[in-house]
């Protein structure tokens, strides 16, 4: 596996990422007034483990959610 980065002032380049992180404020973040940093990163583990990752449909990934994604491609 080779790790690339985007390119400067090329937002194209990270938009799954781009993508990810205004979900996460939209979908979550922006709903809660967090007291301490450790609720605030409880939440976002929350979102991802319970949420993001197990029920949440992408377009990108054929309507599935990344945990079916992924599950599918094991198969293969």
């Amino acid at each position: 596996m080779v790790y690339s980065q985007s390119r400067a002032g090329k937002c194209t380049d990270n938009a799954v990422t781009e993508r990810f992180f205004r979900s996460l404020k939209v979908e979550k973040l922006n709903r809660y007034r967090f007291k301490t940093r450790e609720q605030a990163l409880l939440c976002v583990a929350e979102y991802i483990e319970d949420f993001y990752n197990p029920r949440r449909l992408h377009s990108a990934l054929g309507n599935r959610s990344p945990m079916q994604f992924e599950m599918d491609c094991l198969r293969i």
